[in-house]
């Protein structure tokens, strides 16, 4: 499978060792011709102002939307479910999304840098993983057709929303990639290749 990764700022590097060790065809993504062919994307975790705006200085954001809202899978982590959400509880002046997600995202609601903090965490039915939240968001809203992969207990003790799923993008929002565990990826690979065979998004 050949799989993109958007390459303007951010963890491009651990998901790229991650793919490239399950056999993946890997593509760095910074440009709209290098769309074309992909049979998935990862859109990683960064900062969402400065991915937004390098991916419209570069004319990459409308055909990356028009891909991702065709049907091209999709696994976007912290920064990039941000940026692939419909509506921001607090976004930064001018800041812009994708929109091809119906939900609602609270940028940094974990906190500060020094609030990071890693805590097992369920990815649908049968997967759980060590993940790192830094500067997570989490999902205040979710839509009618989105199906809701994560909670966790958010900053005051209450579940949240830390990961959903809906057609063929999978959002976290946290690093699955940062402690060089594959299984998350290796879920996502298997559920893109039977979006691909059926075009029928399934996360196991």
């Amino acid at each position: 499978m050949r799989i993109g990764v958007l390459t303007l700022q951010g963890g491009v590097e651990e998901h790229l060792e991650i793919l490239d060790g399950l056999g993946a065809d890997t593509r760095r993504v910074r440009m709209p011709r290098e769309l074309d062919g992909l049979d998935g994307i990862v859109i990683p975790g960064g900062e969402p102002t400065v991915i937004d705006k390098l991916a419209r200085t570069f004319d990459l954001a409308d055909p990356l939307a028009a891909a991702i809202g065709g049907g091209l899978p999709t696994l976007a982590t912290c920064a990039g479910l941000v940026y692939c959400a419909r509506d921001l509880d607090n976004p930064a002046p001018g800041q812009q999304t994708l929109g091809v997600l119906d939900v609602t995202v609270r940028c940094n609601a974990f906190g500060s840098q020094r609030h990071s903090a890693e805590q097992a965490v369920p990815v649908g039915e049968d997967l759980t993983v060590d993940a790192s939240f830094i500067r997570a968001p989490i999902v205040t809203r979710v839509g009618e057709c989105v199906e809701v992969l994560s909670r966790v207990p958010g900053p005051d003790g209450e579940p949240v929303v830390v990961g959903v799923r809906a057609g063929a993008v999978t959002a976290l929002s946290f690093h699955p990639e940062e402690n060089g565990d594959d299984r998350v990826h290796a879920a996502w690979l298997r559920a893109a290749a039977l979006v691909e065979k059926f075009s029928n998004h399934v996360f196991a």
